[in-house]
């Protein structure tokens, strides 16, 4: 960063207000960190999460406020760094700001989901409990001492099936949070999204929806439309009502709105459809392309043990291990290194030895290859790979056809072991509610 990028220009703190005095560049030089919350003055109007239910709004100043409070009031309930807070909650206003008020180093946080909509913080010992509303009231945010953390130190514990099957915890840190927050602003910037509204329906438990919704577009100042849960009417009504320009989807969704929003006006506003945690298939791309040719259709690719920021790397240049490299076309299993990769898997050391190689290179499981442009290709997970008289068949390849079908929702195709051919595919589906096939 060069002398003029840095220089401090100080702001002053509004009335009763916490911010601090911050530099041009979002360096605060009495904690040392870095913030790219907008500035105070835009901060105070400028809504960062809007409720798709209900309509109520969170500015980014009342965003800062409530995580200054929230940790105030834990402070005052005797959490401490080092401390593990166990996190349980649906999407709602207020995951957001246990979010950040943990990532700010006062705990590690433990991350799962709950299907309820009442958030509070409760006592294992003594098996009190108080609501996140009321300790955020009585917390008392200019009592905080200053914490010193390093980037090495865990900042959170994600549960995932993991690269190999079973449950596990994978411990990332604030040096993955950052990058991850690097990356969605470097998303934003690039797409020209900073001045969009996002739409998330996207769980905030799950690393895709914690990157995005949980702290990455804050730091770009955008306004956030959330959904509770997944309702696909009511996610066409928070298009149209809030003109959502930006959303973040699965392939399901994206199927959902080729097959039941024909040359449907109410999706106008959209510019941008991001896609992941799942395969989305080539045919499916095109049928949403000719169906919406002014949207941009995305597709990304990552893991929770990357931070779910693994199509970054594809971007900057991923390479092959050493000595392991294949030419274009070849398929063989991806491997990822950089600055979102985990720490390990929480007190599983062969789990973590198994994925993460001595020189930082993560295993993922999944088998691809890239062309001769160097675009990444996702074939499938390679355990998840069907043989079949001596042929690999993939899943996702198979689904893709199903999924073709106007009569399927979606489709799973797993390997039933067969004698004659070793194993053979066999699909569940989703019937469409218009449907009534019996076979």
């Amino acid at each position: 960063m060069s002398t003029e990028e840095s220089r401090t220009v100080l702001v002053e703190e509004e009335s009763g207000d916490a911010w601090r005095l911050i530099n041009r560049s979002g360096f605060d030089s009495r904690t040392g960190i870095y913030s790219s919350f907008p500035h105070p003055h835009v901060a105070e109007s400028k809504p960062a999460l809007i409720d798709s239910a209900t309509n109520q709004k969170l500015t980014y100043a009342q965003l800062y406020r409530s995580i200054r409070s929230l940790a105030g009031g834990l402070y005052g309930l005797g959490v401490r760094k080092g401390d593990v807070v166990f996190l349980l909650s649906p999407n709602s206003l207020l995951y957001p700001t246990i979010s950040r008020d943990f990532s700010s180093g006062r705990a590690t946080q433990i991350r799962t989901n709950l299907g309820a909509y009442n958030c509070h913080i409760s006592s294992i010992e003594n098996n009190d409990s108080i609501s996140i509303e009321e300790l955020i009231e009585c917390g008392d945010r200019d009592e905080l001492p200053e914490i010193k953390i390093k980037q090495s130190n865990k900042a959170a514990i994600l549960y995932s099936s993991g690269t190999t099957g079973t449950n596990k915890g994978v411990v990332l840190t604030y040096s993955n949070l950052i990058a991850t927050a690097r990356f969605v602003r470097w998303y934003a910037e690039g797409t020209s999204s900073m001045n969009d509204i996002f739409l998330g329906f996207i769980p905030i438990f799950h690393i895709y929806g914690l990157g995005f919704f949980g702290f990455g577009l804050f730091c770009c100042g955008i306004t956030t439309v959330l959904m509770q849960r997944f309702d696909f009417q009511e996610m066409v009504k928070a298009i149209e009502v809030h003109k959502v320009n930006n959303i973040t989807a699965v392939p399901p969704v994206v199927l959902g709105l080729v097959k039941y929003c024909k040359g449907n006006s109410r999706l106008s506003t959209v510019r941008r459809i991001g896609s992941g945690a799942a395969p989305l298939s080539k045919e499916l791309t095109e049928a949403f392309r000719a169906q919406f040719p002014w949207v941009e259709l995305r597709q990304g690719y990552g893991l929770t043990e990357s931070c779910g920021a693994a199509t970054a790397f594809v971007l900057d240049g991923a390479k092959a291990h050493p000595g392991l490299a294949l030419p274009p076309y070849k398929e063989g299993e991806l491997w990822l290194k950089g600055p979102s990769i985990m720490k390990g898997y929480f007190r599983n050391e062969e789990a973590t030895n198994a994925t993460l190689g001595k020189d930082g290179w993560l295993k993922t499981g999944d088998l691809g290859y890239f062309d001769e442009n160097g675009f990444l290709y996702i074939v499938d997970r390679i355990k998840e790979l069907i043989n079949h008289n001596g042929y690999q068949a993939a899943p996702a390849e198979l689904e893709a056809v199903l999924l073709s079908h106007p009569n399927i929702l979606d489709a799973a195709v797993i390997p039933v072991e067969d004698e004659d051919s070793g194993q053979i595919p066999m699909a569940y589906v989703v019937k469409a509610s218009a449907s009534f096939s019996t076979q």
